[in-house]
């Protein structure tokens, strides 16, 4: 088997209405495709897709599982926006030697990462 691209990642959520307040007015995506009478919404995140969907009773939220994480222009700024919104941080901003990263949490509990890449010239070795 040889996988090509990542085709989407997909985040359940419980109540579509909150979560697509989140995805779309706090962390600003713009709906690109929805699907299964609006069950199944997909934002185009640079040549990526990320869906939220509410489409089964077995797909549930869980903050202990996989995480998408968004490389954002300017971390300080995204930081500020997430906290004036009193969104929830899982793990505070942290620097590694190679980017800047934090964890929010979504309204169902699932872990979304905010990472920066630091430039060539700042970077550490990534051990």
């Amino acid at each position: 088997m040889k996988i090509k691209s990542i085709g989407f990642v997909g985040i359940p959520v419980t109540d579509l209405k909150r979560a697509r307040t989140f995805y779309e007015d706090v962390l600003n995506l713009k709906v690109s495709e929805e699907m299964m009478s609006g069950r199944w919404v997909e934002y185009a995140v640079g040549d990526d897709t990320l869906a939220i969907a509410n489409v089964s009773d077995t797909w549930t939220p869980s903050d202990q599982g996989t995480g998408a994480a968004f490389e954002v222009e300017n971390f300080d700024d995204a930081i500020k926006r997430l906290k004036d919104r009193h969104v929830r941080f899982a793990a505070e901003p942290f620097e590694t030697p190679c980017c800047h990263m934090a964890v929010v949490q979504d309204p169902d509990g699932n872990k979304l990462i905010i990472h920066k890449l630091k430039p060539e010239n700042e970077k550490e070795p990534c051990i």
